[in-house]
């Protein structure tokens, strides 16, 4: 029988709640693959910021520590899910393939075919990365490029860029480590340990525990968005994972979490500067309990994603930009609102954070803030 919670009152506490269950809040996470399993997926097309959307989560991090997990192969990053780039779990990546990508790939049939993208091409890829990935072997994008037109594949047109997303979202490749600043390719069965393969349903009543747990409270609609599925399989999925979880309804809105709730704590506000892209601003279909819809435009860049943001007591207050000097980084806000002292102070403890992940002294531009 499904739990019903209680003390979810307004939407200001379900954002307090969300940095707890995310690990945002509290003592964190002890390791990056920690963090990703626990949060299912992270969203990593922006590389170096998706380094601090793990480390904000955990305990004490680096940001060569999260690349180290990387090079560890405890942590994957690949195309699981919409199309986007995610970090998962190495003993996750290939049920979560095998789940979400079929819908994906299908939805792009239709450009893959204005590419002249067939079935034989995609053979003819796979032969000629086998060939220059076998035995461990890394590849930067240029040079698996050059590999196909070796092959007699032509990549210009975005053809190249679709066949590696192709076989990626195939779980024949993924990304490797960084090389001279810059992503590498790698044989996934090479680079990611086997693991035993999930049945459809399993796979998706753990999907949908993991992100009712690491996200809630959250929506049906909310986890449909997120990990890509059919409203139809996303409600099968919940339906399977009931047991594990509470709802609550409020405002005539059912919002699920985990039936083992980490309690979202009172006292001071406390302040975070996270990532763009960070899981606690895009895994939602509906943002609005930690984004005021009058500040909504501020907080996207012309494309409709979200910059880097300034989070108080659970809200979006403003956005922040960073500049690296020899040795140092400079933080930059732009505030929607004034701040209290107590919220400088503790934006201030977000920037030193920030700081130390990089390893560099942290200085916050003054004339930015508002009094």
């Amino acid at each position: 029988m499904t739990a019903v919670h209680r003390s979810l009152k307004t939407p200001l506490n379900i954002a307090r709640h969300r940095l707890w269950s995310q690990h945002i809040a509290g003592s964190g996470l002890e390791k990056p693959s920690d963090v990703v399993r626990w949060l299912g997926a992270v969203q990593a097309q922006d590389y170096l910021g998706s380094l601090w959307a793990i480390g904000l989560r955990m305990q004490k991090a680096t940001e060569e520590a999260v690349e180290q997990a990387i090079a560890d192969r405890t942590i994957i990053r690949t195309w699981p899910m919409r199309g986007t780039l995610h970090f998962v779990a190495a003993t996750d990546v290939r049920w979560m393939l095998t789940l979400l990508t079929p819908r994906v790939v299908a939805n792009c049939r239709w450009r893959l075919k204005q590419l002249e993208l067939d079935a034989s091409v995609f053979a003819r890829s796979r032969k000629a990365f086998m060939s220059a990935l076998r035995g461990g072997r890394h590849l930067s994008r240029n040079a698996m490029y050059k590999a196909l037109e070796a092959a007699g594949i032509a990549t210009a047109a975005g053809r190249g860029l679709h066949i590696l997303w192709q076989l990626a979202q195939e779980g024949f490749i993924c990304f490797g480590v960084r090389q001279a600043k810059q992503p590498t390719f790698a044989l996934l069965d090479e680079w990611a340990p086997a693991a035993k393969a999930k049945e459809r349903d399993a796979a998706l009543a753990e999907l949908a525990s993991r992100y009712f747990a690491s996200h809630g409270p959250a929506t049906l609609q909310d986890f449909s968005w997120w990990s890509g599925l059919t409203m139809a399989d996303a409600s099968d999925a919940l339906e399977m994972a009931k047991s594990r979880l509470m709802q609550e309804v409020i405002k005539g809105r059912t919002y699920w979490l985990s039936s083992s709730v980490r309690t979202a704590k009172g006292g001071q506000p406390t302040a975070h500067i996270l990532p763009a892209y960070d899981e606690y601003t895009v895994a939602y279909k509906d943002r609005s309990a930690v984004l005021d819809p009058l500040h909504v435009k501020r907080a996207r860049t012309g494309n409709g994603i979200f910059n880097p943001v300034i989070v108080i007591d659970g809200q979006v207050v403003g956005t922040w930009k960073r500049r690296l000097e020899k040795g140092s980084v400079v933080i930059t806000p732009n505030l929607f609102t004034s701040l209290t002292k107590a919220d400088k102070q503790g934006l201030a403890m977000a920037a030193g954070q920030y700081g130390a992940f990089l390893k560099a002294r942290v200085a916050l531009s003054p004339h930015t803030l508002a009094s």
